[in-house]
């Protein structure tokens, strides 16, 4: 699949009168916003008689990827995204950078402006022009050193685990010990070498999203710096949150070297040579002697304050190291906690390192349970991360909960804290005691624990509040974004600024959140992370279609699922009325139901594409197998689109909730790319029957 024109304009580059352009359009999700750019910008450039190669980064991966003959070839590029792209591979060309919207509302604007754009010089990777906000770039900058971090966490906690699972060996004190030497220990090895990488990976990838290649390394060593204690004096390293910081500091650090004015013949080796030494250097020495001297005061009195208080009560005691335990998964505070109960193993004092033991699995069976019980508002990638975080919190591996710490701070942190509280309070108000310095359901099993029972009834408590809590309060702050977006509407829609922030309503914000249906909210057309495949067409009830006509969409629109003429003057008679017609195939056991969750999705955003289109959505088990209906509205029907446009041809997609695989995707981006196509949605807005609409949607192919 292409978004080219197949035969450039005659004459069309550097020696002709057409310009030779290059394009990558791509949006958090990946779906409609990233072909509807495509397709716009493709269009445009034709008429303008240009020759264009468009790269779209969907969800099913990167199309028509650009090659070095291209780049080497082309006069001009466009980058309309509202996700980090690479650019090195651009350097020395004029460069034009945009939000996503852009690209699907003035193309041809762009086309213009890309002549007068500034030469790419290899610099970071900024936001969209006067499109994002300083949030936005530091929103972007967090996820991707999350999203390179995630690999990272889950393999060295999956080593880690599996090796003390089938390679320790119990000890006459309730202990786990792997033998050294052997095969396990090797395996244990490898996956502790995992854990220690993640942190620098988080803190580099950060630096490398704002800063580009120069800071990479800074960003890293500084990652390893934060979490190595011992070099500026503390026995537990900053932890993830040490990264966070490192990471910023790094990418905002390159940044202001670049600024600096050097010799022409230094120029060349800055972005290799120089940035990257001084900025390591100024970064490591200002974490070992500005921020390492605070972290290394914080252990050592929290330490002392901990010591104070071991008369105290045994709920209010655990439920502090609880709150310490679950705050910062490794970092000093955490290891105080842990410290402080691991020491007193040995005066026999069991009971306070048995309520660290029941909080310690706490985050990452809350965080996975999180993303079982509500996969909505968890992308493909974090919902496998949660069964990994899961695996991890019964071997005692707190770090399994580090990435959605990392992604969501001010919802998941608090909501450890509690359960990590909650758990610790019961196993101090029930006299549990650990007599080894691990924690989880893995020392119960091994008999280290005094009091299983209540135990584990302090475990599943802690992880069910802390699940509960999690999904709440990440639920309210996507109600309250939304709200927010959608009241920056019409400031946005009269074309205030110059180019479309990522967190625009109908487009995802990159954070994977998905939206009220579990179908995720990339203007209005599902994302690549929870909209899957459904059964094979096969297994649907055969419907007779028009003479000659091929399935359409997969089979998942037939003669039966479209109308010429919707009755509705509104949005949700308009729904109900095609919800009803998608009724007709027999894969829908409740209409209500596809009602209402279609409906919970418009509450997020608007569906409304632009362009005269709206493309409602839901993911429910109201629906058997897929099914697309379609209907026209002579009048148009307002349905909070951007470009202020009434909706007049409207596609209602539904799927499973137990839908698998990756072809309605495919389906979604070849029905986004085609109505940008403004004579074949005339030609739809014409058609004089629902056969000659089935057979113009076969053309979709």
């Amino acid at each position: 699949m292409t978004t080219s024109p197949a035969d450039p304009p005659k004459g069309a580059g550097k020696s002709g009168q057409g310009l030779k352009l290059l394009a990558v359009t791509a949006c958090p999700t990946g779906i409609a916003h990233t072909y509807m750019a495509a397709e716009k910008l493709t269009q445009a450039a034709q008429s303008l008689g240009h020759a264009i190669k468009v790269e779209t980064q969907g969800s099913i991966g990167a199309e028509n990827v650009l090659t070095d003959n291209d780049v080497r070839d082309a006069d001009y590029v466009i980058i309309a995204a509202d996700k980090d792209v690479d650019r090195g591979r651009f350097a020395g060309k004029r460069l034009l950078a945009v939000g996503v919207a852009e690209g699907i509302h003035h193309p041809e604007a762009l086309i213009e402006r890309v002549r007068s754009a500034p030469v790419y010089e290899g610099g970071g990777a900024a936001a969209p022009k006067g499109g994002d906000r300083e949030r936005s770039v530091a929103y972007k900058a967090l996820m991707n050193g999350v999203s390179y971090m995630i690999p990272f966490v889950v393999v060295g906690g999956l080593l880690i685990a599996i090796s003390l699972a089938l390679g320790g060996h119990p000890q006459a004190d309730g202990g786990l010990v792997i033998p050294e030497g052997s095969f396990w220990k090797h395996v244990n090895d490898i996956g502790v070498i995992g854990f220690t990488l993640m942190v620098p990976i988080l803190s580099g990838y950060i630096a490398y999203a704002i800063g580009d290649r120069p800071a990479l390394v800074p960003g890293m060593i500084g990652g390893w710096i934060a979490n190595t204690g011992a070099l500026y004096g503390s026995k537990a390293g900053a932890g993830f949150i040490g990264a966070i910081v490192t990471g910023f500091l790094a990418g905002f650090l390159v940044q202001w070297i670049k600024k600096v004015k050097v010799p022409r013949f230094v120029q060349p080796i800055m972005p290799i040579i120089v940035i990257p030494i001084v900025a390591t250097t100024v970064l490591g020495l200002f974490f070992i002697f500005v921020l390492g001297r605070p972290i290394s005061w914080v252990f050592t009195h929290l330490t002392g304050w901990l010591g104070g208080m071991t008369g105290a009560s045994a709920i209010v005691l655990g439920a502090l190291l609880g709150l310490m335990i679950a705050f910062d998964m490794g970092g000093p505070v955490n290891k105080t906690a842990f410290l402080f109960g691991s020491g007193l193993i040995a005066s026999g004092n069991q009971t306070v390192m048995g309520m660290c033991a029941a909080a310690i699995p706490v985050m990452p069976l809350g965080q996975g349970l999180a993303t079982l019980v509500r996969k909505r508002l968890y992308t493909e990638q974090e919902r496998e991360t949660g069964m990994a975080s899961l695996f991890m919190g019964l071997f005692g591996i707190s770090e399994g909960a580090i990435p959605f710490a990392a992604a969501r701070p001010a919802q998941v942190i608090p909501a450890n804290m509690l359960g990590g509280a909650v758990a610790g309070a019961v196993a101090g108000l029930a006299g549990v005691s650990d007599a080894v310095p691990h924690g989880g359901p893995i020392v119960a099993v091994l008999g280290a624990i005094g009091g299983v029972p209540m135990f584990v009834v302090a475990v599943v408590i802690g992880a069910a509040v802390t699940a509960a809590t999690t999904v709440t309060l990440v639920d309210i702050a996507e109600r309250r974004k939304g709200r927010r977006e959608r009241a920056a509407v019409p400031a946005r829609a009269a074309g205030e600024g110059d180019g479309v922030r990522s967190d625009d309503p109908g487009v995802a914000d990159g954070s994977g959140v998905v939206d009220g249906s579990g179908v995720a909210n990339a203007s209005g057309v599902a994302d690549g992370s929870d909209v899957t495949d459904a059964p094979d067409a096969s297994d649907a009830p055969d419907i007779p279609d028009a003479p000659g006509v091929p399935d359409v969409l997969s089979g998942y629109v037939t003669q039966q699922t479209i109308k010429t003429q919707l009755a509705a003057d509104d949005k949700e008679a308009a729904i109900r009325e095609m919800a009803e017609l998608a009724a007709a195939t027999g894969k829908v056991t409740d209409v209500g139901e596809l009602v209402r969750v279609a409906l919970a999705r418009e509450a997020q955003g608007s569906t409304g594409l632009g362009e005269e289109i709206a493309v409602p959505h839901a993911k429910t088990d109201a629906v058997t197998a897929p099914v697309v209906a379609f209907a026209r509205s002579a009048e148009g029907i307002d349905w909070g689109s951007l470009d202020g446009t009434a909706a007049k041809l409207v596609f209602l997609i539904a799927v499973p909730e137990a839908a698998a695989g990756d072809e309605h995707l495919r389906i979604l981006a070849l029905l986004a790319r085609k109505l940008m196509d403004t004579d074949f949605r005339a030609r739809l807005q014409g058609a004089a029957d629902e056969a000659a609409v089935l057979r113009l949607l076969g053309e979709i192919t």
